[in-house]
């Protein structure tokens, strides 16, 4: 696709939802699926993926392990990297943003959305913990679901909500030629500039 003399939307969130629902339609495998980069302890680039569950003007929404190394990270440095590829649509959203916690309401409301046996995993799984084999989560996991047989599953106080404010979104997008199609977008003064950026 040949962006050069599209209209690029003023505001980036709606450019993203745009592209985002190309990706859906085109059947991008989990076009929800994006790299999360923080700090590590050591002051390396760490990474890994996770699945963006909300997206609108206030940023972009996640959920994990509080007690994770990434969580740990988020509080040490709290300036992270999304990344998002749609590799069937040649398409590369890059953003840079402020991390901070999910409210209480916005944690407890997509926990109870989840399926019972996510729900119990959250329970199960000591995350970034070293651990003797699988059988000790599965022992966990067993001894869980019987804590909560006939029960609802609360939230673990230690799982829960992050969202990433964005202060920079950038666009990009493949050609043939390698005369590819790049659109920064950067906040100054709480409003959005953009500008065309050579590949």
């Amino acid at each position: 696709m040949d962006i050069a003399n599209e209209k690029i939307l003023e505001n980036p969130i709606n450019q993203f939802m745009s592209w985002h629902a190309d990706a859906a339609e085109a059947g991008v495998h989990e076009p929800d699926a994006a790299v999360v980069s923080s700090v590590d302890d050591d002051g390396y680039p760490s990474s890994r993926f996770i699945l963006v569950r909300k997206i609108d003007d206030e940023g972009f929404l996640f959920f994990t392990n509080y007690n994770s190394d990434k969580a740990t990270s988020f509080s040490r440095t709290p300036k992270v990297s999304l990344t998002f590829g749609w590799f069937l649509l040649h398409r590369q959203v890059r953003i840079l943003g402020e991390i901070e916690k999910a409210t209480i309401e916005e944690s407890d409301d997509y926990f109870k959305s989840r399926p019972r046996g996510h729900q119990l995993g959250a329970w199960a799984s000591p995350q970034s913990q070293i651990i003797d084999n699988r059988d000790v989560l599965v022992s966990k996991y067993e001894e869980i679901s019987r804590q909560f047989k006939n029960k609802e599953v609360p939230r673990p106080e230690n799982w829960g909500g992050y969202r990433v404010r964005p202060s920079l979104i950038e666009f990009w997008q493949g050609q043939p030629d390698r005369l590819h199609d790049r659109f920064r977008f950067r906040k100054v003064e709480n409003k959005w500039k953009a500008h065309r950026l050579a590949p």
